[in-house]
């Protein structure tokens, strides 16, 4: 089973009615920090897809994350009402048709309960995986939060050890 591509990611955005501007580099752009050195932005701009495991129902959710966060699954948990774990390679690309790195926040195999990190609504422009491990393409908060619930998802970072 292949990865779905920048195809899938097109022709869902033009369904959305929103264009699509890639960018091909040469060298991997699957990690925040990478996709943010390529294009000579700010990490925060970085939009990383996660996905997660719902405990219950071992249905995915989606994550869209400020590549400069880390998440905290106990509000992600909060905003489901139900626990989740981690998701592997696996379940990642059975569940959306794309590998671990190259997973972008539309064009999926089906559509996935998503929650939008409230930080991403900071920036004017950003940047998400267009579904491969080297290609980004740019997007905008609205788009982010026409595809699911906005929430405050990031993990704080002075928060005391128990």
């Amino acid at each position: 089973m292949g990865e779905r591509g920048t195809g899938a990611v097109r022709r869902a955005l033009e369904q959305a009615g929103s264009g699509f501007e890639a960018r091909e580099f040469a060298l991997s752009t699957r990690t925040a920090a990478e996709a943010a050195k390529a294009l000579g932005c700010d990490t925060a701009q970085i939009v990383k897809s996660l996905v997660f495991r719902k405990a219950a129902s071992a249905e995915p959710v989606l994550v869209l994350a400020s590549g400069s966060n880390r998440v905290d699954e106990k509000k992600v948990c909060d905003i489901l009402g139900e626990e989740i774990g981690k998701a592997d390679a696996g379940f990642v690309r059975r569940s959306t048709g794309f590998a671990i790195g190259s997973v972008p926040p539309v064009g999926h195999r089906d559509p996935l309960p998503t929650i939008v990190d409230a930080d991403l609504m900071k920036h004017t422009e950003l940047w998400a995986s267009a579904g491969s491990a080297n290609a980004v393409f740019r997007c905008t908060p609205a788009l982010l939060r026409s595809l699911g619930t906005v929430a405050e998802v990031r993990e704080d970072r002075h928060r005391s050890s128990p």
